[in-house]
């Protein structure tokens, strides 16, 4: 489907909130696995996939009825935003974790080991990206965890070094988005919250396996960072800027998605990106509460200070997945509406 012609086009960063009759919600709040976690399906196989097809319609039907221009599938059918493509490629052993320091720091996390080559030897998100084409007649998007994300997100036996586990990772993850380009996305998001962990690690070779990975993707990309989901961060733990995101602007990705209102970041960062589109995070969702029209129009018109409104994309701080989902819904309509409201104040 055409992508959105009007400036301020409004998206999501990924994740929508799964049911509570799908997914036990108390045992996934606790984590954001790597390896995976079947455990927090409710349904019998036999039933899972009509289940995670149905909610995922509930996902997209809410995105259009509160206004946004470019839709996910709500990535309904992950356990988490990684998880699922990683531990689906040839040389990952998620059966056997190891444990890694997680992001934040302070926990100890399960996380699969790379025992082999890794290959892609078929599709893992292709279903989703069909059924969402299928069931939408707005633009689509779909999201791919990064190379760089996924190599710090597993233990490497087998490569000389992590820079080529990414580079491996970065060749599996080129394999998908290219069948997921041919399948009709019209937007293909990379997941890279791990560049601002490891930042000197960043700076040797993330743009480099990023580049990798979009080789061959001739419509729009978009790298998204971020500092944590809300529901796992607190705010009060989050920087007010970034360590790694300059360097993104060597990047082959056409956006950077950046989380900016939970953080309450300085906007004085954008300038380093000016080759870039910036999807601009304008929804806290470490805040339980549905944010007014009013609050949001005022950090799009922040935004607008720093970006041209042609190069601004509208959209939440992060993915959804641990929010209720009547609040995620709300915050949702309030940026639309807010979006409406600038376009219309831009127009004059």
């Amino acid at each position: 489907m055409p992508l959105p012609t009007h400036l301020l086009p409004t998206t999501v960063v990924g994740s929508y909130p799964q049911p509570e009759w799908l997914v036990d919600r108390a045992m996934l709040s606790k984590v954001v696995p790597r390896t995976r976690m079947h455990a927090m399906w409710r349904l019998p196989a036999e039933h899972l996939e009509e289940a995670q097809d149905d909610a995922t319609i509930v996902a997209i039907r809410d995105m259009e009825r509160a206004g946004i221009d470019i839709v996910t599938d709500g990535e309904i059918r992950r356990e988490s935003y990684s998880n699922r493509f990683a531990t689906a490629l040839e040389g990952v052993d998620a059966d056997n974790p190891a444990m890694i320091t997680a992001r934040t720091g302070n926990t100890q996390t399960p996380v699969p080991r790379v025992v082999g080559p890794v290959r892609r030897n078929g599709p893992v998100e292709l279903h989703d990206m069909q059924f969402l084409r299928q069931n939408t007649d707005r633009a689509a998007k779909i999201t791919l965890p990064g190379p760089f994300t996924m190599s710090q997100q597993a233990k490497n036996e087998f490569y000389k070094d992590d820079e080529e586990l990414a580079m491996a990772f970065a060749d599996a993850v080129n394999a998908e988005a290219l069948d997921l380009q041919k399948a009709g996305a019209d937007v293909i998001q990379l997941d890279e919250p791990w560049v601002r962990n490891n930042p000197d690690l960043a700076k040797r070779y993330a743009v480099k396996a990023i580049n990798r990975a979009l080789r061959g993707i001739t419509v729009p990309t978009v790298v998204h960072l971020c500092f944590g989901y809300a529901a796992v961060v607190p705010g009060s733990n989050k920087p007010a800027g970034y360590s790694f995101l300059a360097e993104l602007d060597d990047t082959t990705a056409d956006q950077i998605s950046i989380e900016a209102a939970q953080p309450k970041l300085d906007l004085g960062v954008l300038k380093d990106l000016t080759s870039k589109k910036i999807m601009l995070g304008v929804l806290d969702l470490g805040d339980p509460k549905v944010e007014s029209v009013d609050t949001v129009a005022d950090r799009i018109r922040n935004g607008l200070k720093y970006v041209s409104a042609e190069r601004l994309v509208v959209a939440p701080d992060c993915g959804m997945k641990y929010m209720p989902r009547a609040t995620a819904f709300g915050k949702l309509k309030a940026m639309c509406d807010a979006a409406a409201r600038v376009r219309k104040e831009i127009a004059g």
